[in-house]
């Protein structure tokens, strides 16, 4: 596909996908959930990916929807806006949710509406300093979609979740890092760097066990303590009799950097 909303790399197993209409402050339109449906489909089989960077071109990381495109209808019929979610924006986050390696969020700018809860679907989420999280969806009438209402609570308590939904005020990226909403906040001339070495980090780490990491974390929603001890039980057991740990431990006794092979 020529892309034309995104920008899409893969340099030394780190790949990089970022949205591409800064004139739009990255704002998703059908044209961006179409090449974001066909690049993530590559990577999720590409062995090539150990780790992907989701940012946004220019000042702002993703304003959400593309509003312009969710004007009303010939003769003033409403536009179905929960076709739009099904269609779109909840297989992008299944997907994003469900990659098998590391996902980063680079947070760049202003992430807001739909744009603040993609980044809050990644494994990971860095923030500029200048970068801010926006629920603006009250502000037009609506709730928080693409996994808001569902990953706020979470992360931050329902307090907090209920304070950010109903007033729709912009959040800091400092502040967000404090709430535990993201992972961390870094000082603008240092993020593309530390970005760059989270990733290359990522990229270099034993894939299977990261993937697994990520499965077992997503699960534990859904089970008790002792269902949950069952599942690192069988994950540790495969683990175990893979190469990546048989290179782990062979590495820690001579006292050298692993190479792990991923996955």
């Amino acid at each position: 596909m020529n892309y034309q909303t995104i920008v899409y790399t893969v340099s030394d197993g780190v790949g990089r996908l970022t949205l591409n209409r800064p004139e739009r402050l990255n704002s998703i339109n059908a044209r961006m959930h179409e090449e974001l449906r066909h690049a993530l489909a590559g990577l999720e089989s590409d062995p090539g990916v150990r780790v992907l960077v989701l940012t946004g071109a220019g000042r702002a990381f993703c304003a959400g929807q593309d509003l312009g495109e969710r004007t009303v209808a010939p003769a003033g019929a409403a536009v179905d806006l929960g076709e739009s979610i099904e269609r779109n924006y909840k297989p992008l986050i299944l997907t994003l949710r469900r990659l098998p390696m590391p996902v980063i969020a680079a947070v760049n700018g202003v992430a807001a509406g739909a744009g603040a809860n993609i980044a809050l679907a990644c494994d990971l989420v860095l923030a500029a300093h200048s970068a801010s999280f926006v629920q603006a969806f009250a502000r037009i009438g609506l709730v928080p979609d693409s996994g808001g209402t569902w990953f706020l609570p979470r992360l931050v308590g329902t307090a907090r979740a209920l304070g950010l939904a109903l007033l729709g005020e912009k959040l800091p990226a400092i502040e967000a890092a404090e709430w535990g909403l993201i992972w961390r906040c870094i000082d603008d001339d240092d993020f593309a760097a530390e970005v760059d070495s989270l990733a290359g980090r990522l990229a270099e780490a034993p894939t299977l066990a990261l993937r697994r990491i990520k499965q077992a974390i997503a699960d534990s929603w859904g089970h008790t303590l002792e269902q949950q001890l069952d599942v690192e039980r069988d994950l540790q057991r495969e683990l175990g009799f893979s190469a990546d740990y048989a290179e782990g431990v062979a590495a820690f006794i001579a006292k050298r950097e692993p190479r792990f092979a991923g996955r």
